[in-house]
């Protein structure tokens, strides 16, 4: 099976003394869900730099034949969250919302929607390079990148900014809840870790290229200086 390792980001093929996955019955056949077996996946990273253990457990029903059928909900126990690691030029601040929003996943969408707008308004912040008086309202701060940003990009912001409004802001009256779903939640996370890979990694795959290019271009100056100088001297020892 292919697995991207959440720890190293690698891809690879795992094998059979890497994986185990298997499920046992549990005794109680009362509950709403009837039938129902407790499952767990465990996967080690070949990758010998890593080698960390990623470890999934679920509660599924039980057809007929006792074979697991639809899952009632599974937990990530390690690591603890889906969150990809994240390069170290980006802003250790604008991370470590990434990685609060991506644990509190499940627990909270609510809340994990909300980190995810704080998340963005760091990201414009930052990566934009907002002067001081154009910060204060996110939609304010939106308004100046707009005309800057693409229509796919926007249209992923503008939906991270809706949904996070939805957990930041109680409504007057607060016997009106909106909730927010887990996959809504998940699909912010996904924009937020889309404007890293678009902005932030895209950004320094430039810088790294150009500088590739510009040590390229310095290794030949300095190659034909020394030809000539190699030639020159070649001619006055003859």
């Amino acid at each position: 099976m292919n697995f991207t390792c959440p720890y190293c980001n690698q891809v690879t093929t795992i094998t059979d003394p890497n994986y185990s996955d298997s499920a046992s019955s549990i005794a109680t056949s009362k509950s709403e869900h009837g039938r129902i077996k407790l499952g767990h996946k465990a996967i080690a990273c070949p990758n010998q730099k890593c080698k960390k253990l990623f470890l999934e457990v679920r509660v599924s029903n039980a057809n007929e034949y006792g074979s697991e059928s639809t899952v009632i909900q599974k937990w990530s126990l390690l690591p603890q969250s889906s969150a990809k690691p994240q390069p170290t030029y980006i802003p250790e601040g604008i991370t470590q919302d990434y990685y609060e929003a991506c644990a509190i996943l499940n627990l909270s969408p609510k809340a994990s929607a909300t980190l995810s707008r704080r998340c963005l308004q760091g990201i414009v912040r930052h990566f934009w390079e907002l002067p001081d008086k154009n910060k204060g309202k996110l939609a304010a701060e939106l308004k100046f990148i707009k005309d800057s940003v693409d229509e796919d990009t926007w249209v992923g912001i503008d939906a991270i900014v809706k949904v996070g409004n939805i957990g930041a802001h109680i409504e007057n009256d607060v016997n009106y809840v909106v909730d927010v779903e887990i996959a809504e939640a998940d699909l912010l996370i996904e924009l937020i870790e889309m404007l890293f890979e678009d902005w932030y990694v895209a950004r320094q795959k430039r810088k790294d290229r150009a500088e590739r290019a510009k040590q390229a271009a310095s290794n030949k100056i300095q190659q034909k200086r020394e030809a000539k100088a190699a030639s020159k001297a070649s001619e006055q020892s003859s």
